[in-house]
């Protein structure tokens, strides 16, 4: 079986405000005309900022950051004109015709993450009735135009926050009453606390009792402004004007790291065994780091508090039973899989992105070396299993 964990769409402009109420729409994340004649996303009153064009009409092709890197690597001549193409097509926007595109691919199921969904609640973050008015209308168009996987083949996510626990509690029990296997919370902390912190107890005793996967995928999760400010950094700069020391220190491995050692260590696993976490485009050169250090640090902290119960056994054994990751195509996918099991790795092609691959199949190139169930089990058998109900 191929069962891609990364797969997006690229949203409509009401994607965010199909279902929110008339006399709330100015609270909703929408697009507003400017007397310009030009236009912005708002998010409430607070102008979002972090992707410059989220709703526009054309994009860099699926794969085309790998083969234009190839080709400056070769001396080749780059026109990056080539390289566009329009992302309305029916594929990226309309469930049956992405089903379509599965078959010719060669891909039997998918989960399917958000383009622009995962980066907006660092702009509402102190706002929870904000964001779970934003949140609820979201997945609800989800479900509408993608679904969570009642057809057995695309695993819409819907998206979660714990700013307001009794709404999450609630929008989880439409979710799990929607067939839900997968939910999405951006990696860091959850309204400054540990988002294993025991006041979230009642959401995470329904996930375990239900058995979902909660997925991890590289979000906006502000830690620019937590953080590299306090290196002279711009504290929200757009995706792609981030200085080389934010991306390498800030953006990604940072919040998946500090989130899956958080978790561990407050014992969230020990309370809530029937949850698996998955990371989602985050890579995973953090992943041979973070188990030797926990490994390590769970020593020197022996004497420290254990807010949610001591933590019995070594920190990485528990995580090769519970994390699972999904690799960056370019890694070395054969030596992830030595350090946390074969059984630990799905593949994700984050199709339709450019830096992702154009061929979802072809990421079984990396996984020579392996042995042929172990690569079975990567490519989809993994995930299978995590999806079942």
């Amino acid at each position: 079986m191929i069962f891609d964990a990364d797969n997006h769409y690229y949203e409509p402009e009401d994607c965010f405000t199909r279902h929110v109420p008339s006399n709330r729409i100015d609270d909703a994340i929408r697009v507003v005309d400017e007397a310009d004649g030009t236009s912005r996303v708002m998010a409430g009153d607070v102008p979002f900022t972090f992707l410059t064009d989220p709703f526009g009409g054309t994009g860099a092709k699926p794969g085309s950051l790998r083969e234009m890197l190839q080709q400056m690597k070769a001396g080749t001549p780059v026109d990056e004109n080539t390289a566009i193409e329009s992302r309305w097509q029916p594929p990226y926007q309309n469930q049956d015709a992405r089903i379509a595109l599965l078959d010719e691919q060669g891909v039997d199921a998918c989960v399917m993450f958000p383009t622009f969904g995962v980066c907006v609640e660092h702009c509402i973050r102190t706002d929870a009735e904000r964001t779970w008015l934003n949140l609820r209308s979201f997945n609800r168009w989800l479900l509408d135009d993608w679904g969570f996987g009642a057809d057995g083949r695309i695993y819409g996510v819907p998206l979660f926050s714990l700013l307001d626990v009794d709404a999450a509690v609630a929008e989880l029990e439409w979710a799990i009453d929607e067939g839900a296997r997968f939910i999405h919370l951006r990696p860091g902390p959850q309204g400054g606390h540990n988002p294993a912190d025991p006041r979230f107890d009642p959401f995470w005793s329904r996930v375990d009792e239900a058995g979902l996967t909660v997925t991890f995928h590289i979000s906006e999760s502000g830690f620019n402004e937590l953080y590299s400010v306090h290196w002279g950094e711009e504290p929200n700069p757009s995706s792609h004007r981030q200085s080389a020391f934010q991306w390498t220190s800030f953006y990604g491995d940072l919040p998946i790291m500090q989130t899956v050692a958080g978790l561990t260590f407050w014992n969230f696993f020990g309370r809530f065994p029937n949850i698996s976490i998955m990371s989602v485009e985050n890579g995973s050169l953090w992943v041979p780091y973070l188990l030797a250090a926990m490994d390590k640090m769970k020593g020197m902290g022996r004497n420290g508090p254990w807010p949610g119960g001591y933590v019995s056994g070594r920190p990485s054994e528990i995580l090769r039973e519970k994390l699972f990751v999904s690799p960056y195509h370019e890694e070395d996918i054969v030596s992830l899989a030595g350090v946390i099991g074969a059984s630990q790795v799905v593949f994700g092609s984050d199709y339709p992105h450019p830096e992702g691959l154009a061929d979802p199949v072809s990421f079984r190139d990396g996984l020579v070396g392996l042995d042929p169930a172990d690569q079975d089990r990567i490519m989809g058998g993994n995930l299978a299993a995590l999806a079942a109900v």
